[in-house]
């Protein structure tokens, strides 16, 4: 398990690092320390502690800067991204926009083979419940130091899912955190079932790409996005309480194959969408 967690870990980070060479106002690559950050003392429970969980500043270099060349690849991406409107690719990144838990969990269960919900695989639905209080906690240090403005903001446009991105609009997109989110899932749901890795990791980064599409976030918001989930489910994997829930996870798995619990999911439509180009 180490061995295939530091192959899928290192290649999560190696693509930012490729990536993050548009990502800096001053074209500097991100530092790399991991640093102790505040967690909101109220927030639901999690694995990581203040102390364990990345600090996504030290992690992530700052956004783009007005005029820059990254910025100018942010708005041709932006662009792109927005000729897809009505299309069927659109039409999942409205779903993938949903936050509820049950929705983001169902968002992979395709890539992932079999369903992923309370009835059908409790343990796994739990520990990706804890993983996503920790990746998104871990983003919010840079995001409420850069206060970035989303691009339907700048621009005076709408989110594909107006409702739910009020609830966050002054957050800041630098990073993303539902794109962090997406991709920790991916990472983790990729090293359980490890005969799904390749559609996973894929799916994973699809989900990130559906917030460009629905233009809540700039594509360097979501680029960034994947080395604060890389680095946050690097360091629950040196939590005992995260890798017993994870154990648990890969047992209900193999159970869930192996029995009538294994429900056939319905793919078509996603298969079609994430076609679309």
């Amino acid at each position: 398990m180490e061995l295939r967690r530091g192959i899928q870990i290192g290649l999560a980070l190696a693509g930012v690092i490729v990536l993050g060479f548009g990502l800096g106002a001053k074209d500097k690559l991100p530092s790399f320390r991991l640093l102790p950050t505040p967690a909101p003392a109220d927030r639901a429970r999690g694995y990581l502690s203040q102390r364990t969980m990345p600090d996504s500043l030290a992690l992530i270099p700052p956004p783009p800067a007005e005029g820059s060349a990254a910025m100018l690849r942010d708005e041709e991406l932006r662009q792109a991204a927005l000729k897809l409107h009505g299309t069927p690719r659109y039409t999942l990144a409205v779903m993938d926009s949903d936050r509820s838990q049950e929705s983001t969990l169902k968002a992979f269960q395709c890539a992932f083979g079999t369903a992923i919900t309370k009835q059908d695989t409790p343990s796994l639905q739990r520990l990706l419940a804890q993983v996503r209080v920790d990746v998104r906690a871990s983003s919010y240090l840079a995001k409420g130091r850069y206060k970035r403005p989303r691009p339907y903001v700048l621009h005076g446009t709408h989110p594909c899912a107006p409702n739910g991105e009020m609830l966050v609009q002054d957050d800041g997109s630098y990073p993303s955190a539902r794109g962090a989110v997406g991709w920790a899932y991916a990472l983790v749901l990729a090293e359980i079932n490890p005969a799904r890795s390749d559609v996973i990791m894929q799916r994973g980064r699809e989900f990130g790409q559906s917030r460009v599409i629905c233009d809540a976030e700039w594509q360097s918001d979501v680029d960034a996005s994947y080395l604060v989930a890389a680095a946050a489910v690097e360091r629950m994997h040196k939590n005992h309480a995260f890798l017993a829930d994870f154990r648990a996870a890969q047992k209900e798995l193999a159970q869930t194959i192996s029995s009538e619990r294994n429900s056939k999911l319905d793919c078509a439509s996603e298969t079609q969408a994430l076609a679309t180009r």
